[in-house]
């Protein structure tokens, strides 16, 4: 009996990461004929003050966009939205199929309807859109920012897949991630091909006041201009875990590693994930981008309502063949390490409503050495249904 409690502490604690401040309601639950209805969702403010540059996206979380080389940006920025905002829709037929659909407001940079998913499934099999087969979030430390810590594991977004699952395996074919370093004149760029889905499988389950999670990927990166063509395969790679060291302490964490497939080393990028490949000018091949990455957190549950957080995350992508390859100046402004340390109190004054506050140190160095960090304090309330 013990063990099952503790296995659902940590898997609920794993749907607070994913969720950002607050875990989801109870649904509204109705009948329409002889389906099973449920009305899901959340109305969220969130609002930041950065005290360096300005780093906010919309949902106000942290971005590494033009981090490295902010010495000289204007110090104190204040926003605030509601995008981050649900709701979702989950039916059951009588047939037993469940079909889910879900949206938030997110969208073309905030306040436009997003799809986040759309998906059947029945006896195992799935198909639609919904989060990653090649992705967990049992290593995940709670965080009010939306986006979280760099170096998670896998993807930790959604996608269109069909997946089979079968107790602690599952294995999917899924919409390919593959992107090419350069701009619009590059070949491989301009001509990228993805003639495969994406293949991953994971295995995910606990054991005592252990939850663990691990998986793999791999993806075909390619371009055709009609004259010349090449390819590589990608693959990546990841573990996490979650352990129960007593009934107010968890300790997580996540290890990943990628060769052609950084688009999903999380937040290894730009702002998310950075290019898998190139092509070298020299024979026109396609070569792989490596990188790697993880995140460690501690989750301090102080009873009432109110806990405290900490985690660090950290992703580091290897530019050294693309530099030799394509010249200093084409790899000079690319992210090579993005960092981020958050800590966050957070508590529920009344039922179903979630608040946080949260203060973040992000960091940046690029390839040419050019580097920046910021400091920033968030605020978020969620009301669930």
């Amino acid at each position: 009996m013990q063990s099952n409690k503790l296995r659902v502490a940590i898997r609920s604690t794993a749907v607070v990461a994913v969720m950002g401040v607050a875990g989801q309601a109870s649904a509204v639950n109705f009948s329409a004929g002889d389906y099973d209805m449920n009305l899901y969702g959340y109305g969220r403010f969130n609002a930041s003050y950065d005290i360096d540059s300005n780093q906010a996206l919309s949902t106000r979380s942290g971005s590494y966009a033009d981090l490295a080389g902010n010495d000289e940006a204007a110090d104190g920025h204040f926003g605030a939205d509601a995008f981050q905002s649900r709701i979702g829709l989950t039916t059951m037929t009588p047939e037993g199929v469940k079909i889910n659909v879900e949206g938030d407001f997110r969208g073309s940079g905030g306040g436009v309807l997003r799809l986040r998913h759309a998906y059947g499934e029945y006896d195992g099999v799935l198909m639609g859109q919904t989060w990653s087969n090649f992705g967990s979030f049992v290593g995940n430390t709670a965080t009010v920012d939306f986006d979280s810590l760099p170096g998670l594991a896998g993807f930790q977004a959604r996608t269109a897949q069909a997946r089979y699952t079968a107790g602690p395996l599952s294995v999917s074919l899924e919409d390919p991630q593959a992107s090419f370093l350069g701009d619009d004149t590059n070949v491989g760029v301009a001509n990228q091909k993805d003639a495969l889905p994406a293949f991953t499988a994971r295995l995910e389950d606990a054991a005592g006041g252990l939850s663990y999670s691990a998986a793999v990927l791999a993806h075909q990166v390619g371009y055709d201009d009609g004259v010349n063509d090449s390819s590589t395969f990608g693959f990546a790679t990841f573990v996490a875990a979650k352990m129960a060291l007593t009934d107010m302490l968890t300790l997580q964490g996540t290890l990943s590693y990628s060769d052609g497939a950084n688009s999903y080393l999380y937040r290894s990028g730009e702002n998310f994930g950075a290019a898998s490949a190139y092509v070298d000018p020299a024979n026109g091949d396609v070569e792989s981008v490596s990188g790697y990455g993880g995140s460690v957190g501690a989750g301090i549950n102080l009873g009432g309502g109110r806990s405290v957080n900490i985690g660090y995350g950290l992703v580091e992508v290897d530019w050294d063949d693309a530099e030799n390859d394509l010249g200093a100046p084409a790899v000079a402004d690319q992210s090579e390490t993005n960092s981020a340390v958050m800590a966050n109190y957070q508590w529920t004054p009344v039922q179903n409503v979630m608040m946080g506050v949260e203060y973040q140190f992000l960091s940046r160095e690029n390839v040419d050495g050019t580097d920046g960090d910021a400091s920033r304090i968030l605020f978020a309330a969620q009301y669930n249904f």
